[in-house]
């Protein structure tokens, strides 16, 4: 009798079980079972326009996997790595940039993926800037802003009348500004630390490698202390030499490098910051 009512018991536990199971199963049903590829990509479209990123991004998705040969999934892989930048995922973002540009090499909208590839990992001054707060400034290597940089050049190199080159033309004079500035930095913090050598080496890298930016300034007076410091005299009155004829006027000369206020005077324009 006892085994009898365990059984019983048992069975009754099951089919209560099975009809939970159902329920979820019911309830994770997918409504856009059965949709057009033009069905799902409206409401991926109007999932984006009310800035819900994860639904856009799940009917996007949709559209590549079950239409992968229609012109929907082509819009739809530029859509998705648009949905991915705005919710803050660029690896995402530049995963599926990368993708679109290796599938789709002759698209017209391949100036548009490049320029939303420099936009990703566009850096905004004041984040950039407000990074400056003690830490080592060598163990920041501004890797996104070269990705941004490298980006951009490709759009203007290949798309020079694209209607989005003027703007990646200004974000490039600031990127460039901006990268030879974190070079000086890293400069001026080995030279702060005695190591003249290692601070030589990076300002010789902004001469070399950035063509009139403001931050040269900076880096041939901290070329020139450095070779001081070191008693090589020749190579110091090299560098004087550079920097007086480049720019006779150093402010460097008087205030020296502890009331350089470089960081504010750097060119950025507000409206870049608010796509």
């Amino acid at each position: 009798m006892q085994k009898s009512i365990i059984r019983h018991s048992l069975l009754v536990l099951c089919s209560l079980a099975l009809v939970g199971c159902s329920s979820v199963f019911k309830s994770q049903e997918d409504k856009t079972q059965g949709w057009t590829a033009d069905q799902l990509y409206q409401e991926a479209r109007d999932n984006v326009r009310a800035s819900e990123w994860k639904s856009a991004s799940q009917h996007l998705k949709a559209v590549e996997t079950r239409f992968p040969y229609s012109s929907q999934a082509q819009q739809a892989l530029i859509d998705q790595a648009y949905v991915y930048w705005k919710d803050d995922e660029p690896e995402q973002a530049t995963a599926a940039i990368n993708r679109f540009l290796a599938l789709y090499p002759n698209h017209p909208g391949t100036d548009y993926m490049l320029y939303l590839k420099g936009l990703v990992t566009f850096t905004p001054p004041s984040a950039f800037l407000s990074s400056y707060t003690g830490q080592d400034p060598s163990e920041r290597d501004p890797k996104g802003l070269r990705q941004s940089y490298q980006a951009f050049n490709e759009l203007i190199t290949r798309f020079p009348d694209s209607r989005y080159a003027h703007d990646a033309r200004a974000r490039l004079t600031w990127l460039v500004s901006t990268i030879a500035e974190n070079e000086v930095n890293v400069a001026e913090y080995y030279y702060k630390r005695d190591a003249y050598v290692a601070a030589i080496n990076r300002s010789q890298a902004v001469i070399r490698d950035f063509s009139g930016v403001q931050a040269a300034e900076r880096a041939l007076y901290i070329m020139m202390k450095s070779y001081e410091k070191l008693g090589l005299t020749e190579q110091a009155n090299d560098a004087k030499r550079v920097l007086d004829q480049n720019f006779p006027d150093s402010k460097y000369y008087a205030q020296g490098l502890d009331g350089d206020k470089h960081w504010t005077d750097m060119f950025k324009p507000a409206s870049w910051f608010n796509n």
